[in-house]
């Protein structure tokens, strides 16, 4: 496998799924109003041996905003106790396409591993294309995954761990704070780039977690995630991804940093940039979510141009 490109195909992933240096991460996860439960339905239908990556139990535990990225630790804790050393490669995909899992790609990557590829298409093109599932998560895999969750508590904890066969490198250029942010607001130094709706973008529908405004950071650009997408829910070719960008003013010469409602499907653009060459292209971790929070912060809508939260 090429680590020039971020995504890996349903065919190719079926040739290959068995080798031992090859683990397969279901990291599904939904919005709060989809009302579905990502760990059942992994367990009814899963890519065979593939194990579970949950994004809101693998996450930071002293914040109350969603599945922030966790301590290099916890990660390494929780990798390790799936059984993932630093030899191996990890394909990941999710129940909807391309959505969450694009998150859990960048999270290795922020942690120093580059052999870490998105499933093309997810779980629906895996089925549509004939490939069979599992019906029922191994008594072993259930149990891998409630170790990687308890491990992140233990760690947290301040508690000894298991020994850790994944290795972090930590890269700190690949997520940004609230302060960056803030910061580039002012410097302008990256381009800005919003994955939500047009609508929540624009303060004009409602925000999926209770309490957040909608509207937008000041200076940043929509572009919706599903744009990076085609029709199967496969990341599109590198000339319909510059088109995109382009059609909104976007240019690839120049430094990009992506954010969405809680960085999420921020690293779905930060995948498309990825296959045009921007392999370093930072997340804002806390997103709308935490940017939303600050009272003080400014908050432009289609109607306006800045406005308290």
């Amino acid at each position: 496998m090429s680590t020039n490109e971020p995504v890996v195909s349903v065919e190719w992933l079926h040739a290959n799924f068995r080798e031992a240096d090859l683990k397969v991460l279901d990291a599904s996860s939904y919005l709060p109003d989809e009302q579905r439960n990502p760990f059942e339905e992994y367990q009814v239908a899963r890519i065979p041996g593939a194990l579970f990556f949950d994004i809101d139990r693998i996450s930071d535990q002293t914040t109350d905003l969603p599945h922030m990225l966790p301590s290099s630790g916890a990660f390494a804790a929780a990798v390790s106790a799936l059984g993932i050393e630093n030899k191996d490669g990890v394909v990941v995909y999710d129940g909807k396409g391309i959505f969450s899992a694009a998150r859990v790609w960048w999270m290795f990557r922020v942690f120093g591993h580059d052999r870490v590829w998105v499933l093309d298409g997810g779980l629906p093109r895996w089925r549509a294309s004939g490939f069979d599932v599992e019906s029922s998560a191994s008594s072993d895999a259930v149990m891998k995954v409630n170790a990687a969750n308890k491990a992140v508590q233990e760690v947290y904890h301040g508690l000894a761990v298991g020994p850790t066969k994944f290795q972090t490198k930590f890269r700190p250029h690949f997520i940004w704070t609230f302060q960056q942010i803030l910061q580039n607001i002012e410097d302008k130094t990256h381009q800005h780039i919003d994955a939500r709706s047009k609508a929540r973008f624009d303060g004009v529908a409602p925000e999926p977690r209770k309490g957040v405004r909608s509207g937008h950071i000041p200076g940043s650009k929509c572009i919706p995630f599903p744009q990076m997408l085609d029709d199967l829910q496969t990341l599109l070719p590198t000339s319909e991804l510059r088109k995109r960008l382009e059609q909104e003013g976007i240019s690839l010469d120049s430094p990009v940093v992506a954010s969405c409602g809680t960085g999420v499907t921020a690293c779905i653009l930060a995948l498309g940039l990825y296959r045009l060459g921007k392999t370093d292209v930072p997340v804002y971790d806390g997103s709308w979510t935490e940017w939303a929070t600050h009272p003080a912060n400014a908050v432009s809508t289609s109607t306006s141009t800045s406005c308290p939260v």
